[in-house]
């Protein structure tokens, strides 16, 4: 929910060890694609908005905020709320880097909001989304979707940057992933707008995607209804992500597209943000470009 223009940023680490398995699963039926002859990679994906480090107990705590996202066992993760030297409230961390170095991945950051630092010479503010990656990330860039400025006064829908797109390539199979924080405001307009350039986004793209994120809304939401079309979230019925403690709505989804098959998805019950993280396992079937 927080202007800058479009980056790249690739931050290399080695491979992280194998993880301890999710917790608390809520497996769904495994939904197969139209046949495919490829033979099928494995995939586990995670999305968790991280609440720029806070716990439900809107203490701020990076190790905190990297142990919940090891103990997902994920490849590849979206996460949203990430402050990158952003104030006091993450002490001024570079959120995305800090949290690849711990966890051994590589990391895309997309600000959402880009402004001069407080105090001459020192880094810019960053607020945003991301992805970390166990696997190569072979392009990336920060793509614009229509928003509502918090940071501005009377602002009005204009298009701003903070939607994430990377290209990974994994054991061969190349997949886009995209990770996304959409309006979070009852008025459904602003979303539904989004919706419209994240279609006209994925549309340019060709080969598995799958998109990730805090979409603000329930899937069944009327103004969501048009990214069905093309994609499938992968937890229909699936447990609640929000807030962490007593959840009463699932507004933290998967989705992918339809050549994608979806063996399982889970949800941890974790107070490390005021969102719970959402995982999918998946088969990729063919190649992306």
């Amino acid at each position: 929910m927080r202007l800058s223009i479009h980056r790249r940023s690739l931050l290399g680490a080695a491979l992280a060890a194998a993880l301890a398995p999710l917790s608390l699963a809520t497996p769904a039926s495994a939904i197969e694609p139209a046949g495919s002859a490829a033979p099928p990679v494995a995939l586990r994906v995670a999305t968790y908005n991280i609440h720029a480090g806070a716990g439900e107990d809107n203490v701020f705590d990076l190790d905190r905020t990297a142990e919940a996202i090891r103990s997902l066992n994920a490849d590849v993760v979206g996460l949203q709320e990430v402050d990158v030297h952003w104030g006091d409230r993450s002490n001024f961390v570079d959120e995305a880097q800090e949290l690849a170095e711990r966890l051994g991945m590589r990391a895309f950051f997309a600000p959402i909001y880009d402004f001069d630092p407080l105090t001459v010479g020192a880094p810019r503010r960053q607020y945003g989304v991301a992805v970390l990656s166990r696997y190569p990330i072979l392009e990336a860039e920060n793509h614009e979707i229509t928003r509502l400025s918090t940071q501005v006064p009377n602002p009005v829908p204009a298009p701003a940057p903070g939607f994430a797109e990377v290209t990974i390539n994994v054991r061969g199979a190349h997949v886009h992933v995209y990770s996304t924080h959409l309006d979070y405001r009852a008025d459904p307009t602003v979303r539904r707008m989004q919706v419209a350039d994240t279609l006209n986004i994925l549309a340019a793209d060709s080969g598995p995607k799958v998109l990730v994120g805090d979409l603000n809304a329930q899937p069944g939401a009327p103004e969501l209804a048009a990214l069905w079309q093309d994609l499938r979230d992968t937890a229909p019925g699936g447990a609640k992500t929000y807030p962490a403690i007593n959840p009463v709505s699932r507004i933290d989804v998967i989705s992918v597209s339809p050549d994608i098959t979806v063996v399982g998805t889970s949800t941890t019950a974790t107070a490390a943000s005021d969102h719970r993280p959402v995982v999918a396992d998946l088969l990729l079937h063919q190649r992306g470009d």
